[in-house]
């Protein structure tokens, strides 16, 4: 210890301190360099890349809804082959079917969904959802969801507990469009507050995939978490479910707690107005 006092007040240190500064920061500045080329080079390989295997994918998927082609007939040609084991033009395929379902109903649609079944582009979307890494479960969900893959609800309904709100809300907005009201009946147990900007985010959710059937909302208005049955007055309120309107009396007159009997009246009113 007095050893290294003397060498702090005879400023001996000064000299390597300096020396082994510069020279870390020359490294420092060396690696990121070399970081920022390699960033810009894959990102420079990965829009070339896009636009060559745009123009193929533009053909599959006209060959896929226009034409009838099976898939065991488009992946005898040379080009698709990268079907099976290139991950860029898989992934670049499934982003281009997502797009592409978005914008069509009935046969399309369904030749499409059978065309991400049969090239495994589903099984790739069902590994999402095992990633250690939310964002990357979240593109699974939504991927799967809107090719509705009905068979993992009950996979959403998990994640749908998630501590992670993103993740929380974009697997209940899935849960909804797969199944419709029974996608947020299991909120009637759920045990923690339900914040206002997921209540939006549901809403908003029932309002974009048009739920017809709403059987079964008021169940949440029977939930001990106040927050749920904040909901579902919302939902009743939002879209405007005058058939509801039983329900909402029943609560009016039996509320646990004073806020919730003025949302339910205030309900009602604009209900019946």
């Amino acid at each position: 210890m007095k050893h290294l006092w003397e060498l702090y007040t005879h400023g001996t240190w000064n000299e390597p301190f300096l020396i082994g500064s510069i020279c870390l920061f020359m490294a420092a500045s060396v690696i990121l360099y070399v970081l920022i080329i390699s960033s810009r080079n894959s990102h420079i390989k990965n829009e070339r890349l896009r636009t060559e295997y745009g123009l193929l994918i533009d053909k599959l998927l006209f060959m896929v809804v226009f034409e009838d082609l099976p898939f065991s007939e488009i992946i005898q040609n040379e080009n698709y082959k990268k079907l099976k084991d290139n991950r860029f033009f898989r992934e670049f395929t499934t982003e281009s079917v997502i797009n592409l379902h978005k914008n069509y109903e009935g046969v399309y649609a369904r030749k499409l969904e059978q065309f991400y079944k049969d090239s495994g582009l589903k099984n790739d979307s069902l590994k999402k959802l095992k990633s250690s890494k939310w964002n990357v479960r979240c593109k699974g969900i939504t991927e799967l969801a809107e090719m509705n893959v009905h068979e993992v609800f009950d996979t959403l309904l998990i994640s749908s507990k998630a501590r992670n709100k993103t993740l929380q809300i974009t697997a209940i907005s899935a849960c909804i469009k797969l199944e419709g009201t029974k996608g947020i009946i299991h909120l009637t147990k759920h045990p923690y507050p339900i914040d206002d900007w997921t209540q939006v985010n549901i809403i908003a959710a029932f309002k974009k995939h048009d739920v017809g059937d709403t059987q079964g909302i008021e169940e949440l208005l029977e939930s001990k978490n106040t927050t749920v049955v904040a909901l579902g007055l919302k939902l009743i309120k939002e879209l405007k479910l005058t058939q509801k309107v039983p329900f909402v009396e029943q609560l009016a007159t039996q509320a646990p707690n004073t806020f919730l009997k003025y949302e339910a009246q205030s309900v009602l009113q604009q209900l019946t107005d």
